[in-house]
């Protein structure tokens, strides 16, 4: 039969009335969106609901049904979508005359210049071949009846569902799969200049396969957002094949204005924020969804062999380990303790979203959920806990993306920095860069978190590396308008007025260094002393070398090259060479306070340690002043080797992390008229989690520690062994090294490392198993990263040699590696 016949003989179907009719709704403006999807799903069904009863008399099958499939079974008709379709019988009519059937309904649609998919099958045949063919079964469960024997049709919904429920275990992970297949292919949909809108991650695919995840009834997609989320993306692809006329998911960049116009968008850039933003919450949706369907499968998958285990017994509740104040994991996730109070917590958030981080856990997403909804605002400034909470999170490394992501989804990031709205989703027009603005930001400090053992200040890097484009949302040059925005924002953030102007010099020049490199001169001293001028000081100029590498790395492939690092590294030298033409002064060492001198003669009276831990500050903060984080330990006591490592180990046995730490020696008259010689610590600590301990107790432990009775490697060792910590992120390398022209009157070691607990008392081991005497020290904990300096000579107190001084820094390295 040709097609010919069969549109003559089945002309009362109206082939021509629906082709009028479908033109006719496509160009009417005033409907579009799931009105007019709808609409052409109805219309669609109509006409072959006629083509079904006219083709069934005249081949006599009885028994049949025409079904919609995918796209069409969910009646999200685009203007160019494939028409699914399956011929549903029964099998008791003949094959010839089923196939009659079926070429009157197809060559119809044929005929028009519609895309047709279509089967013909018996429910049998259709449950074996999606038993077969995840495709196909993934089709079948929005299975429509569109015509004909709608019991046969609702019979085989029943069996496919409960086939793909009982199936589940098997189905999803290979679901799962060819989601991760399709996404390795088509990138991220959010971050595209040209995304698939259906096929790339977070696209309409993904959208589908979430429904048949909750069809399943092993997990349920977070649903706020979700179809609205959508629906901007069948919208965006309904004006994309009006625009161009054809069945295209790529919205290419010559069409990206008409597809804004037809949508009523201001231009290109507000298509491309509206589809990103659609696209990342169908992704952080897909995340949430599939965490919860592996969790589900392998709990599944354990319960048998536990009640076996315990004899049908119930199985055991789920541990809770603690990770920090308020914040425990629980089922491969970091929850909220169970005496946690957002309410009345404004740093939850943040030390929630840190603690997860650090121990590459993925935050819950009904905590963050709860967080959005019932946390306390942060007050402004930002107290000093919350600061070094979010530098925690920024150098925790790639960890930070999916909590930060997470954050993102419900708001919080916005609250806690609004300017953060203005880059949020804000595509990027240069094909150099790979992501939008907002999450190259948040690369950048990922990528400033593998360079933090080059800098003395980290936390000013990372918090730069996150702020440095964050003038991009603004008009003009980003450059200039993102160093008021970012001058604003640190300080919001706690910083002091010293470390503001840092890191909005950092942002104004951000770019300074490479354009120079690249672009300028560098054997013009013109040149090299602008760069000076600009970046003021060596510290700075170490920071903005930093951030340069960071931000290009986290560019793209073609920002950063071996080349380009060399001709930065040049430039940095000849500005360093500048900047140190002017020594800075030796600095006056600062007279002891009144605590200070009280403990010390206390410790000079009994010849035993003296104690202070004070839960607050007694004298208020100088103005400016970086407000201390943790509470305030003095220790006095006789100069004696040692005291450094005992000190270090017996805080780390108690769980209190040490913040900042100064160590000094001091000369005080004795009675009969001579000097002795005190060591005075002054160190901000905190709990890891729980209580502080008693002063008491420290004192203790601290006498046992001198006296060789409590062996503080052992029991550190010991602790290890029995709570393992979990597997965290990979940090970069200590570093130590020498500092060079560091003090006239000793040697400078800066170590470089990786917070963690008993990390000053190995350094302290270290220094004292070197035969060196610790004249100061001065501890500082930015975020995850330690940055500490060593005052040491040798034992008749000459700064050491430079060869020695190498020797040693190797050691301390490898006694930390």
């Amino acid at each position: 039969m040709t097609s010919t016949e069969v549109t003559t003989e089945s002309e009362d179907s109206g082939p021509s009335g629906y082709a009028a009719a479908r033109l006719r709704l496509l160009q009417e403006k005033a409907q579009s969106g799931p009105p007019r999807r709808a609409a052409l799903a109805s219309l669609t069904d109509e006409w072959l609901t006629a083509l079904f009863a006219t083709a069934a008399g005249h081949a006599g099958v009885r028994g049949a049904a025409l079904v919609a499939v995918g796209g069409y079974g969910r009646g999200e008709l685009s203007p160019r979508s494939d028409l699914d379709l399956v011929l549903l019988h029964d099998g008791t009519a003949d094959a010839a005359a089923v196939a009659a059937l079926a070429d009157r309904i197809w060559y119809p649609v044929w005929d028009l210049g519609l895309a047709l998919d279509h089967s013909v099958r018996t429910p049998a045949e259709a449950r074996k071949t999606a038993g077969e063919d995840l495709k196909v079964q993934l089709g079948l469960l929005d299975a429509r009846p569109v015509a004909g024997d709608l019991g046969l049709v609702a019979s085989l919904r029943t069996a496919i569902l409960a086939d793909w429920r009982n199936l589940a275990p098997k189905r999803l992970p290979a679901l799962d799969e060819l989601c991760r297949e399709r996404a390795e292919r088509q990138g991220e949909l959010q971050f595209l200049l040209e995304p698939d809108l259906k096929e790339a991650r977070g696209g309409l695919r993904d959208a589908t396969a979430l429904r048949a995840v909750a069809a399943s009834w092993v997990a349920d997609a977070p649903r706020e957002g979700l179809a609205e989320a959508r629906r901007i993306l069948l919208d965006a692809r309904d004006a994309l094949h009006l625009t161009t006329g054809r069945a295209t998911d790529r919205l290419a960049l010559q069409e990206q204005d008409q597809v804004a116009d037809a949508l009523g968008l201001l231009d290109a850039d507000a298509l491309l924020r509206q589809v990103y933003e659609a696209a990342r919450t169908v992704s952080y949706a897909t995340d949430v969804t599939w965490r919860e369907v592996n969790r589900v499968l392998r709990a599944r998958s354990v319960r048998p062999r536990l009640r076996a285990m315990l004899g049908g017994g119930r199985a055991p509740a789920t541990d809770r380990t603690p990770l920090a104040d308020g914040v425990v994991e629980a089922d491969g996730e970091v929850v909220l303790a169970r005496t946690a109070r957002p309410e009345r917590d404004p740093v939850l958030v943040l030390r929630a979203a840190a603690a997860a981080a650090q121990s590459e856990l993925p935050l819950s997403r009904h905590v963050v959920r709860h967080l959005a909804g019932s946390a306390k605002p942060l007050p402004v400034p930002w107290p000093a806990e919350a600061r070094e909470e979010l530098v925690t999170l920024l150098g925790a490394g790639e960890a930070t993306v999916p909590v930060w992501e997470a954050l993102e989804a419900e708001g919080l990031i916005t609250r806690l920095l609004p300017d953060w709205e203005r880059v949020h989703c804000r595509p990027q027009r240069n094909p150099v860069h790979t992501w939008t603005v907002d999450r190259h930001l948040v690369e950048a400090a990922v990528r400033a978190s593998t360079l933090t053992r080059r800098v003395g200040r980290p936390d000013l890097l990372l918090v730069a590396a996150l702020l440095h484009d964050i003038g991009k949302g603004w008009p003009g040059d980003h450059s200039v308008a993102g160093e008021v925005i970012a001058r604003d924002m640190a300080a919001r953030i706690g910083f002091d007025q010293h470390d503001v102007g840092v890191i909005a010099t950092l942002v104004r020049h951000h770019l300074l260094l490479i354009e120079t490199a690249t672009r300028r001169d560098l054997d013009d001293p013109a040149t090299v002393r602008s760069v000076a001028t600009a970046v003021s000081t060596a510290s700075t100029l170490e920071l903005l070398h930093a951030l340069t590498e960071a931000d290009a790395l986290a560019t793209g492939p073609a920002a950063w090259s071996t080349w380009r690092a060399s001709l930065v590294t040049d430039l940095v030298k000849r500005v360093a060479a500048v900047l140190a033409g002017e020594a800075p002064e030796e600095p006056e060492p600062a007279a002891p306070s009144a605590e200070q001198e009280r403990l010390a003669i206390e410790a000079l009276r009994t010849g035993e340690p003296v104690l202070a831990l004070h839960t607050q500050t007694e004298t208020p903060q100088e103005e400016g002043a970086a407000e201390p984080v943790g509470v305030e330990l003095l220790i006095a006591l006789p100069d004696r080797p040692g005291v450094l490592p005992a000190a270090a180990g017996v805080l780390a046995l108690h769980r209190l992390t040490v913040r900042a730490a100064d160590l000094r020696a001091v000369e005080l008259p004795t009675e009969l008229g001579e000097t002795a010689d005190l060591l005075l610590l002054s160190w901000r600590v905190a709990a890891e989690y729980g209580s502080l301990p008693q002063a008491a107790r420290l004192r203790a432990d601290l006498v046992r520690a001198l006296d060789g009775s409590l062996d503080i490697r052992a029991r550190l060792a010991e602790r290890e062994a029995a709570y393992p910590r979990r597997r965290g992120v990979k940090a970069p390398p200590p570093r130590v090294t020498v500092a060079a022209a560091g003090s006239r009157l000793a040697t400078v070691i800066e170590v470089r490392a990786q917070d963690a607990p008993g990390l000053l008392h190995r350094i302290g081991r270290a220094l004292e198993q070197s035969a060196v005497r610790v004249r100061s020290a001065h501890v500082s904990t930015l975020g995850a990263n330690a940055v500490d300096a060593f005052y040491v000579t040798d034992a008749d107190g000459e700064p050491l040699p430079g060869e020695r001084a190498a020797e040693l820094a190797r050691e301390v390295e490898k006694a930390l590696g």
